[in-house]
């Protein structure tokens, strides 16, 4: 399989929790970006015919429509006869027919809305906009002009916010029928507007109470929970991310992007400034042996089956539970194994980072 990102780093307005590559849109720093953008994918790309391509940010719909249009042309030269799965982010705010008719029109065939929240606590706390009426008219025109294919983000875990809060937000989400939902629980990330502001967390057994009640609650609605952190209706996994967690290799284009090719993981600079002088790379290195094993295993429990033993001995040639203490969890009951795959035990999935740890 081969993907592809693509990040457009210009937003409309900064929330308070982001800590992606980001900036102020600004339609001279938008013409350089996109002129530079298109050079680094001419150098890098090899001309592979991709499986999927996800558009993100930042947010890719803060571009006007030329400049989308411009963005487009420059991916003609991407090859996507074939392709599974294309992703365009979105802001509610940006959602026009215009828009949508423009996306359809260039073989996107999934789109991502960051809706986040309808609670108005919680949007002034984000410093974000969402309407359900607005939402749900927006999504019925995406589905009408014909991608069916939508996911909804949510985030919880809002200071002040509580059980009642997150169930209307979620029965709200559902009423919109997605077919995949990305929930996060706020973390406070370095240099963000909320850690400047020096925000405290929520407590972490109501963290952990918000999080087993949307696996229930969902669960219950037929949503198959696939990964930590996402869910979606069947057959509507992300293709795109489960590459990510399957540890196949990637490009990553723009401003701060990653990728993973020929074995080398690489990060490009956030500098606009360098990146528009072809100053693309910030840092790059060869990724061994052990350490793409340990990458396996530390993105492979990230899905909730968990990990193939036949397809890790295939790949790597070793068995699993020879490189990494994987007895001692299973007897302890952290990991699982059942019908040759080894899994998070589901009860233990809130503290996946400490039983990667004990792992590696």
């Amino acid at each position: 399989m081969k993907s592809m990102y693509i990040h457009i780093p210009f937003c409309k307005s900064i929330c308070t929790y982001c800590d992606f590559c980001k900036q102020l849109y600004n339609e001279t720093n938008v013409k350089k970006y996109l002129q530079a953008l298109k050079s680094e994918i001419e150098d890098r790309y090899n001309d592979e015919e991709l499986d999927t391509l996800y558009i993100g940010g930042g947010s890719p719909s803060s571009l006007n429509i030329n400049e989308l249009k411009e963005l487009f042309n420059i991916l003609k030269i991407v090859k996507i006869n074939n392709i599974k799965e294309y992703t365009f982010e979105c802001n509610v705010n940006d959602i026009t027919e215009e828009l949508i008719l423009l996306l359809k029109d260039n073989n996107v065939n999934r789109i991502s809305i960051g809706v986040e929240s309808f609670d108005k606590n919680k949007l002034k706390f984000m410093e974000r906009y969402s309407d359900f009426e607005d939402v749900l008219k927006k999504v019925n025109m995406i589905r009408n002009i014909g991608i069916n294919n939508i996911n909804i983000d949510l985030m919880y875990g809002i200071p002040g916010e509580t059980i009642k809060t997150l169930k209307k937000d979620l029965d709200l989400i559902l009423k919109l029928k997605p077919t995949h939902i990305s929930t996060y629980s706020l973390i406070l990330e370095e240099y963000t507007k909320l850690s400047l502001n020096k925000v405290t967390p929520i407590d972490e057994e109501l963290d952990l109470e918000m999080y087993n009640y949307i696996r229930n609650k969902l669960h219950k609605k037929k949503y198959i929970h696939y990964e930590i952190s996402n869910f979606s209706l069947d057959g509507y996994q992300s293709i795109h991310n489960l590459n990510y967690w399957n540890n196949q290799e990637y490009y990553g284009f723009g401003l701060g992007a990653h990728g993973y090719i020929d074995g080398i993981r690489y990060e490009n600079t956030k500098n606009l400034n360098k990146y528009v002088k072809k100053e693309f790379v910030y840092k790059q290195e060869i990724v061994g042996f052990k350490e793409t094993q340990e990458n396996e295993l530390m993105l492979g429990l990230r899905k909730i089956n968990g990990i193939n033993l036949e397809e890790f001995y295939d790949k790597y040639g070793v068995n699993m539970q020879d490189v990494f203490p994987i007895k001692p969890l299973l007897k302890n009951k952290d990991l699982k194994y059942k019908n040759g795959y080894i899994f998070i035990n589901p009860d233990k999935l809130y503290i996946m980072n400490e039983i990667l740890l004990k792992l590696i």
